[in-house]
């Protein structure tokens, strides 16, 4: 079975969350397109000023899609 690896964009400043919901929307366009094995997307809002988007990539996607979409940084998927 492979890891499961959580990518993260980190957003700050007073439209973080909006912002952040929104990157949801590409994230998930973008898996449509790829056709990328799993679909686990989301946002979450840590404060009022700073929010975030992530993916949910198998590992062996994770090099491409860091690549292409350039996130701020990962983490192990523990879900």
């Amino acid at each position: 079975m492979s890891r499961k690896i959580k990518l993260i964009w980190d957003f700050r400043g007073p439209a973080s969350e909006k912002t952040a919901e929104h990157h949801e929307i590409h994230l998930k366009e973008y898996i449509a397109i790829e056709k990328l094995p799993l679909n686990i997307t989301g946002y979450k809002i840590i404060n009022e000023m700073h929010a975030i988007a992530f993916m949910v990539v198998t590992d062996e996607n994770m090099i491409s899609v860091r690549d292409a979409l350039k996130p701020h940084r990962g983490e192990l998927y523990e879900g």
